[in-house]
């Protein structure tokens, strides 16, 4: 079994900054991608950022410049430093992992999400 669990969220004003950490767990042979979602009040939820298992990043266009995705593999860590947060950042925000997990019958690959951790940018 394989869990996620994302911290750092919180309460911030306009221009300020945060950082979302996410640690993952339990019966893992190798962590493929990492990345960041986010879902607001009443809309889907949408790719914030993603990170390879060699560090290629890929970014939504609404953060290009303001966000950073990093990873730490050896601690099995995804990080997410948000710079001049703006008010439609606001969001819970999930951490997403393609996790090869060890399982009794062998090797299995699966997606796994978090729980979440909101982010509250004020104006």
């Amino acid at each position: 079994q394989v869990q996620l669990v994302e911290s750092g969220g919180g309460l911030v004003q306009a221009g300020g900054s945060l950082r979302l950490s996410c640690a993952a767990s339990g019966n893992i042979f190798k962590i493929n991608a990492m990345g960041w979602y986010r879902q607001a009040p009443g809309k889907q939820r949408e790719l914030v950022a993603t990170i390879t298992s060699g560090g290629s990043t890929n970014y939504a266009d609404s953060v290009k410049g303001r966000f950073t995705i990093s990873r730490d593999n050896a601690k099995n860590m995804v990080y997410l430093q948000m710079n001049s947060l703006k008010p439609e950042d606001t969001a819970v925000y999930y951490c997403n992992a393609d996790i090869t997990a060890i399982q009794t019958m062998g090797l299995i690959r699966i997606g796994s999400w978090g729980q979440g951790t909101q982010v509250t940018v004020s104006s």
